[in-house]
């Protein structure tokens, strides 16, 4: 497993590249990081998504499995998102600003 990250808005604070996903993570959380990529290997999932609070952020975290032309496991990548603005959005936007 390989990631890049490339924010200012960084949510997570990131090692460097090459450094096993399962100790990216907090050592109470390893075993859901395992069980997430054995059923990503299997083919019994593809994609999962969790949401928890960190201060102020509500942060949306995806993972999906990243797959060839034939459907062999790949990989994983992780996308997370402060989604607080979004869930404080009221109304409509129609024009762009």
């Amino acid at each position: 497993m390989r990631y890049f990250s490339n924010s200012n808005d960084r949510i997570f604070a990131r090692t460097k590249i090459g450094r096993k996903v399962q100790y990216c993570h907090p050592s109470a959380s390893v075993h859901v990081v395992e069980e997430l990529l054995r059923d990503f290997k299997s083919g019994k999932k593809s994609h999962e998504d969790f949401w928890i609070m960190i201060g102020d952020k509500y942060v949306y975290i995806r993972y999906f499995a990243v797959r060839d032309e034939n459907g062999d496991y790949l990989g994983t990548l992780e996308v997370t998102q402060d989604i607080a603005p979004i869930k404080a959005l009221e109304g409509e936007k129609r024009l762009m600003s």
